[in-house]
């Protein structure tokens, strides 16, 4: 899945540049999310049927978590995809097709000092605009069957731009320092990168991730005319217990994000 990620967001970028130059930065989140529509729904549509046929909640947890895997994994291609777009493309086009991206990220990045009050109102921001989010990946999973998958593409772009920006600019220091651009420094930096955004992105992403499963699932619920049986309980029932798991991951991500992270990097 990380192959497919890859090949879907890199086409999609080229696609957008030649085809759709001046609102590229869109419209590749939109051809990416149109190549994974017939992926994305017949892995909901999997696990809708496996919540009618297995009765033992942790074995249910166990198989969901197949379908998280999988999500997972796609949505790592997406990210390593844009990373890598947006490090090797020349800076004109990096603009162009990365214009939203850079303006989303500008706006939602702030410092972190070392004031306790401070912290935990960044905290708390940080975890409302999560959640937020999540609220957002629950409603279009309901109302467009894979609705989410569209806000999650969005998110792996603004990740990967972000992990881009990061390896240019020390990829810059590099230069202007050592005037060195050994293939071991690159790498360095390149790690780096990902492991600073990768610390808190795993189990935010990972939550957006079960909190549109559970949407989808109702969603294909409602349209195979589920609603009233005692079927329909188990699987809002089950959809409850990923809301209620994805929240959790949220506050892991808040708490590693506005903590953890600033003291590593």
């Amino acid at each position: 899945m990380i192959y497919f990620g890859l090949i879907y967001a890199s086409v999609a970028l080229f696609f957008s540049l030649w085809i759709f130059h001046d609102q590229a930065s869109l419209v590749m989140v939109f051809l990416t999310v149109m190549a994974c529509v017939p992926l994305i729904y017949n892995t909901i549509k999997m696990e809708e049927k496996k919540d009618t046929t297995i009765n033992k909640e942790s074995l249910l947890l166990k198989e969901h978590g197949k379908a998280l895997a999988f999500f997972m994994f796609l949505f790592i291609g997406f990210t390593l995809a844009y990373a890598f777009w947006y490090v090797l493309l020349p800076p004109d086009i990096v603009t162009d097709a990365f214009e939203t991206q850079t303006q989303t990220i500008l706006q939602i990045n702030s410092p972190v000092t070392g004031d306790a009050l401070l912290k935990l109102q960044i905290f708390s921001r940080v975890l409302f605009n999560n959640i937020k989010v999540l609220i957002f990946c629950i409603l279009f999973a309901f109302l467009y069957g894979v609705g989410a998958i569209f806000i999650l593409t969005w998110n792996a772009s603004v990740i990967g731009v972000a992990i881009g920006s990061f390896i240019r600019s020390e990829m810059s220091l590099v230069a202007k320092e050592l005037h060195l651009y050994t293939v071991g420094n690159y790498f360095h930096i390149f790690s780096i990168g990902l492991l600073r955004y990768a610390l808190h992105g795993i189990p935010e992403v990972l939550a957006y991730f079960v909190g549109g499963l559970a949407g989808g699932i109702i969603s294909i619920a409602v349209i195979r005319h589920d609603m009233g049986t005692r079927k329909f309980e188990k699987i809002v029932l089950d959809s409850s217990e990923l809301i209620v798991l994805s929240i959790m991951l949220l506050v892991v991500a808040a708490l590693v994000e506005v903590y953890l992270t600033p003291v590593l990097f």
